[in-house]
């Protein structure tokens, strides 16, 4: 019986690590979200219109960070832009892995090195999944913008 609470409790572990994954590139529109409905609520609304307020919030921070990703070409921009969802994320990620290290880590210092290593992997993945969400480049190359390619195998002309 406890070896199958071991293995329970390593695969809901794995689940909340892919969760986290998953999930780093909401956490500017939930920050976002959150930072709303806390606003609407202290201003005299009630919970209900709080919630209303955070989810419009929330939704409408993410279609316009993803419509202006995907309108600009400029790779300045799309860093900015990338970069405003990488650092919520790194956040997000640092407390995160900072609680998963509280469980299983005595030192206070191999703790924090848990916590920024799972900050900067989190920011990476919400960065990467940021960039990979826009159309390629207007040429159509992608990453690979500017570079030529050699002459297709097809149109080389057969010697002999």
């Amino acid at each position: 019986m406890i070896i199958i609470g071991i293995i329970l409790g390593f695969v809901g572990l794995a689940y909340l690590c892919w969760l986290l994954f998953a999930l780093a590139v909401y956490a500017l529109p939930m920050f976002v979200g959150v930072a709303a409905g806390l606003a609407t609520y202290h201003s005299g609304s009630g919970p209900i219109a709080a919630i209303i307020v955070g989810a419009i919030a929330g939704s409408i921070t993410l279609i316009a960070a993803q419509i202006a990703f995907t309108t600009f070409r400029s790779p300045l921009i799309r860093a900015v832009i990338a970069l405003l969802f990488a650092v919520p994320a790194a956040i997000a990620g640092y407390h995160a892995a900072l609680g998963l290290a509280h469980i299983g880590i005595p030192a206070e210092g191999w703790r924090q090195a848990m916590a920024v290593a799972g900050a900067i992997i989190v920011a990476a993945t919400a960065w990467a999944r940021m960039a990979l969400s826009g159309p390629p480049d207007a040429a159509g190359q992608g990453i690979a913008a500017g570079v030529t390619s050699p002459a297709p195998l097809a149109s080389v002309p057969k010697e002999g």
